[in-house]
């Protein structure tokens, strides 16, 4: 797989791995050099599952490599900059910007959980960036802490767009492919429903509760548990999510036509930013309620 020199693999003949930064359900990811523009990149090499069939592997690479260049096009501050999508030896690679920073989960881990204003600056950048993603068709489908960067610098960025994920409705069957963050995934997904922009925004609802508490409202003792806790239990906002409950809230509404969208979360946490008071949604949904009551007495 790619060549050998200085006792480092080169993929591609450019791109020079050096040291490997994590690995994951989807794959390893280094850090590398690009040696035809002389800078330094982060490279993550998709994991292959060796018991498909040499069809279905072929598959399987045409549309990693398809969803992988459908990201690259993305341009948004806070979405991970994808700079090239190469095939070497069978395997596709994903040739990304090199954020030097830590993710959430590991901020987290090291320093503990958040403060409110911060994790609204998060959610804040992470809205935008699922704007631009949703604008362009593009579905995340693994918002998680694990998932988002904070940059020595203070930038936020989302990164790991799933893109060895099947398109499209998840089912329970189907969980290895998310494995390690159930806890983020959206009820209508875990229920085998048809999935949209909605579905990323529960997953953020979930992350912002981490980001204060440090742990998912979702976390369980076993798979069942967490399957449960999603689709059907009484859900539990941390204390700690009290400043931003009525965002966590709305986000957290496990049907998808009555969850709080992204523009108004968006603008309820600039808000928060700016005044230090979170503006209620109860008025909106009433006179939305009070709407839709007007409009059925009016059908024959």
């Amino acid at each position: 797989m790619g060549t050998q020199g200085d006792n480092f693999r080169v993929v591609a003949g450019r791109y020079r791995l050096e040291v490997r930064l994590g690995r994951g359900g989807m794959g390893v990811v280094w850090r590398a050099t690009d040696q035809l523009l002389g800078r330094r990149v982060a490279v993550k090499e998709l994991a292959l599952d060796e018991t498909l069939s040499e069809a279905e592997a072929r598959r399987w690479r045409d549309r990693t490599l398809r969803e992988a260049r459908a990201v690259a096009q993305l341009r948004h501050p806070h979405i991970i900059v994808v700079h090239d999508v190469v095939e070497d030896d069978e395997r596709p690679y994903l040739v990304m910007e090199l954020i030097d920073g830590v993710s959430l989960a590991d901020r987290i881990a090291a320093r503990g959980p958040v403060d409110a204003a911060e994790a609204a600056r998060i959610g804040v950048a992470l809205l935008g960036a699922l704007r631009a993603a949703h604008a362009a068709g593009v579905l995340h489908r693994d918002i998680k802490p694990a998932n988002v960067l904070i940059a020595d610098d203070g930038r936020v960025v989302l990164t790991d767009f799933g893109v060895a994920q099947v398109a499209g409705a998840t089912t329970l069957t189907d969980l290895d492919s998310f494995v390690g963050s159930p806890e983020y995934t959206a009820p209508e997904r875990m229920s085998g429903l048809a999935t949209g922009p909605a579905s990323d925004l529960w997953s953020l609802g979930a992350l912002l509760c981490t980001a204060v508490s440090g742990e998912s409202p979702f976390r369980r003792d076993s798979l069942g548990g967490v399957l449960h806790a999603v689709v059907a239990g009484e859900i539990r906002p941390p204390a700690q999510a009290a400043p931003l409950l009525p965002v966590v809230r709305g986000l957290l509404e496990r049907d998808p036509g009555r969850r709080l969208d992204g523009e108004s979360a968006e603008r309820m946490l600039r808000t928060f930013l700016e005044t230090g008071q979170m503006p209620s949604v109860e008025r909106r949904s009433l006179r939305g309620a009070l709407t839709a009551v007007l409009r059925a007495r009016r059908r024959p």
